[in-house]
């Protein structure tokens, strides 16, 4: 017997499947536990390059706020009739159109909506564009037009960024957009008073925009100051402190003093190069600022990508440690197991048959003093428990060992006795024969002579059972050889005067064939338990048949009953008895005759087969019209000449 092996997964069922489950839940847990730290790291992660993203983009749009910004100071001199400033002004636009232009790609790309609402503003440009070259368009609604899509920029910026939950990277973010609000008001001042330059006075309302760009970039930078760190406020400080700034200033001073429409004699170029100058720098200073922060952004994601591969790793170690637990554990108990197991199948596939056997084949004092083989010592190094257990087994091999030779001794003791049995009963019926045959060759009566006849054909009988009796214990028959061959005629003939009933048998058609003297009696008391067992199968009226035809080298014999029949499972049994698969001890009474054939077939060499006698059952339950026994008898056991003569098969219908 071995063990199946399937590939499917351990279940409860199995040690292996309870193991698992077991680890398997902390696992789990664990797992999950890691899993949720993985995910709040990935979004950290995402988090910090998004804010990166973020950045870049107002980085870049700041550049092109910067452009714009000069594009509005260069249109509001332009406006007041400085005609000198329009090569300034084309370079200035086409430095626009191109920063425009990327930016509403990646816009688009990105997904920034913020950005792409306020770059949508932007598409009057070329409209306003055309009305300044044109002087078609109000100076105070063309400036209007760059203050407002400049706004919307810087507005965009600190709708775009979301916050991240890092403070540093928020402040550094917040002092970027108001470092964007002082440059943004630097560059209305710088626009407004270009055009004031320029007229030499001040037009009514423009003070007012003068004084309100200062107040705006005062308000930024103070807010700046709030949020910058200590390098970032010197290096505002290092700007504003400039010759560029001082000038500026001086500039600026000089322009209070028209706040009353006094005309000014202030160079406008001076002022635009110094305010530009002073712009520049402040854009400087926002790159720098968004170096830092796009610096704490990297970091920020360095730190998630380490948290996250750690939280990765300890899953990856969780799950890894578990699964060798599991292993580990599984093995330490499975393989001891299995070993025994593999014991098991051995005891009982080789060790205890052979065992068994031994005690079988020796004789009854030696099989009583056998012992199974010791057990595999490899099981002593395993579990206690295990160990235990392999104990119990041998214990077992032992006791099934002892009761195998206590059966053995008893079943030999009984064979013995049924042997002896059957030579007394041989001995008591020949000497019965023997004085009958007496009494018939002395008996004149016919009546009586019917009686000796009938008693003649009862202790045949007797003869017949005593020999079976001898042929299953194994004994050897008594010698009774015929001389030369015999007709198969005869041996049927012999074999239906052994029967109880022998007048409703009928040697139906048989072709001629020789068998050896040798293996006469044999053959006969072979078919006559076969017809034996037809006659009783067989209602009373109905007569049973025997043909015997060639098949090639071979001769058969058919005994044909029209009885009950059998059913599919009986005839799979009836011709396991026959073939001699099973012991005749184990079997009911009934069942005698097969072992009888079975045993005798075995020695001759011939081959016993029942079949259905008609057709076979339409259920594996349901029996056949009689039964039909074949014997196929092989060409050693028959006359050479004769068998020689037959080469064809003619089976009969």
């Amino acid at each position: 017997m071995t063990r199946r092996r399937t590939a499917r997964l351990p279940s409860w069922s199995t040690i292996r499947g309870r193991v698992a489950i077991v680890l398997a839940v902390p696992t789990c847990l664990l797992l999950v536990l890691a899993g949720a730290g993985v995910a709040d790291r990935a979004a950290d992660w995402s988090a910090a390059r998004e804010s990166g993203d973020r950045v870049t983009l107002a980085l870049d749009v700041q550049n092109l706020v910067r452009e714009l910004q000069r594009e509005h100071g260069l249109t509001s001199g332009l406006l007041v009739g400085a005609g000198r400033y329009r090569p300034e002004l084309a370079d200035t636009r086409r430095r626009v159109d191109a920063i425009l232009g990327e930016l509403q790609e990646r816009v688009d790309e990105g997904g920034a909506p913020a950005y792409a609402d306020a770059l949508a503003g932007l598409d009057r440009l070329p409209e306003v564009r055309a009305g300044v070259d044109e002087d078609a368009i109000d100076r105070a609604d063309g400036l209007a037009f760059f203050s407002e899509v400049i706004a919307d920029l810087n507005d965009a910026q600190l709708a775009e960024y979301a916050g991240h939950g890092d403070q540093r990277l928020s402040d550094g973010m917040g002092a970027l957009q108001a470092l964007s609000g002082a440059t943004e008001a630097l560059a209305r001042e710088r626009g407004l008073l270009n055009g004031v330059f320029v007229a030499r006075h001040f037009e009514e309302g423009q003070f007012l925009e003068f004084a309100a760009a200062r107040a705006d970039r005062t308000s930024a930078i103070r807010y700046y100051d709030q949020l910058a760190t200590e390098e970032q406020r010197a290096a505002l400080d290092a700007v504003f402190a400039s010759e560029e700034a001082e000038l500026v200033r001086s500039l600026e001073g000089r322009a209070e003093a028209g706040a009353d429409g006094t005309p000014l004699d202030v160079d406008a170029d001076e002022w635009w190069a110094a305010a530009t100058a002073l712009t520049d720098l402040l854009h400087e200073t926002q790159q720098r600022i968004g170096t830092d922060v796009a610096d704490r952004t990297d970091d920020l994601r360095a730190a998630a990508t380490r948290e996250l591969v750690g939280f990765v790793a300890l899953g990856l170690l969780i799950l890894g440690v578990a699964i060798a637990l599991a292993l580990l554990a599984s093995r330490s108990i499975t393989r001891p197991l299995d070993e025994l197991t593999r014991q098991a199948e051995n005891v009982a596939g080789h060790r205890l048959p052979e065992t068994v056997r031994a005690i079988q084949e020796a004789e009854p004092e030696e099989a009583e003093r056998l012992e199974p083989p010791l057990p595999d010592p490899r099981l002593g190094g395993g579990a206690e428990e295990v160990t235990r257990l392999a104990a119990a087994l041998h214990d077992v091999e032992r006791t099934a060992v002892g009761l195998a030779a206590e059966q053995t001794v008893l079943r030999r003791n009984g064979t013995e006795s049924l042997a002896n049995l059957g030579h007394r009963n041989q001995r008591l019926v020949r000497r019965q024969l023997r004085l009958i045959t007496a009494l018939e060759s002395k008996e004149l009566d016919p009546d009586a002579l019917a009686e000796l006849f009938e008693l003649d054909h009862l202790a045949t009988r007797m003869r017949r059972n005593a020999d079976s009796l001898l042929i299953l214990t194994g004994q050897p028959l008594p010698p009774r050889v015929w001389t030369g061959t015999a007709e198969i005629a005869e041996v049927v003939r012999s074999a239906v005067s052994e029967v109880e009933d022998y007048r409703r048998v009928s040697l139906v058609e048989a072709e001629a064939c020789q068998v050896q003297g040798w293996v006469v009696y044999e053959l006969s008391h072979l078919l006559a338990e076969l017809i034996e067992n037809a006659l009783t199968a067989s209602p009373p009226a109905r007569p049973v048949e025997v043909y015997g035809w060639w098949d090639g080298a071979e001769y058969c014999l058919a005994v044909v009953d029209r009885g009950n029949g059998m059913t599919e499972e009986e005839l799979a049994r009836a011709n396991a008895r026959l073939a001699g698969q099973e012991n005749f001890l184990v079997a009911p009474t009934r069942f005698l005759g097969h072992y009888v054939v079975g045993t005798i077939a075995a020695r001759l060499g011939v081959q016993v087969e029942v079949r259905h006698t008609q057709s076979a059952p339409t259920t594996p339950t349901a029996r056949g019209a009689g039964v039909s026994a074949y014997v196929a008898l092989p060409p050693r056991l028959l006359s050479p000449g004769v068998a020689q003569e037959h080469p064809t098969s003619t089976v009969p219908a």
